[in-house]
């Protein structure tokens, strides 16, 4: 019995912090900025990773997504620290590019899980790949 009610508060956790539904990226004004780095197509190929990823923050709605700038993206401290960020499974190639956007989205109405009710957040997503390779999300938060 002990058993069964330490998995099923596992699996309720799980939920609350994962999410199960889908969060609105529906309607995001997208800031694109001015790059002389990154064309309108690679960029937009880094939101749909973040907006694939935003989408288990169930309760969520994302309002903005503003590319950060070419400064912080060609910066080899930032690209150092992507490289520290790899994993096993990434590609055996060291990264070479890096993208960042700062969002705002709000939290679902009621809370739960790591949300506080109906806030606004703001966060940063950071993206890498190797020379014309595909985004790969590597953190994001505050």
């Amino acid at each position: 019995m002990k058993k069964i009610i330490t998995t099923i508060l596992c699996l309720m956790l799980t939920l609350l912090f994962v999410g199960c539904g889908k969060a609105d990226t529906s309607e995001v004004e997208i800031d694109y900025g001015t790059s002389s780095l990154y064309s309108k197509e690679d960029m937009d190929a880094a939101i749909k990773v973040i907006r694939k990823q935003f989408r288990s923050f169930e309760g969520c709605e994302l309002h903005s997504l503003s590319y950060i700038s070419d400064e912080t993206c060609s910066d080899p401290d930032t690209l150092a620290w992507m490289n520290d960020l790899r994993t096993e499974k990434d590609e055996k190639e060291p990264f070479t590019q890096c993208i960042a956007f700062d969002s705002s989205f709000r939290s679902p109405e009621n809370g739960g899980g790591a949300w506080e009710a109906n806030e606004e957040y703001t966060w940063s997503w950071w993206l890498a790949r190797s020379e014309g390779g595909k985004w790969k999300l590597m953190t994001w938060g505050y």
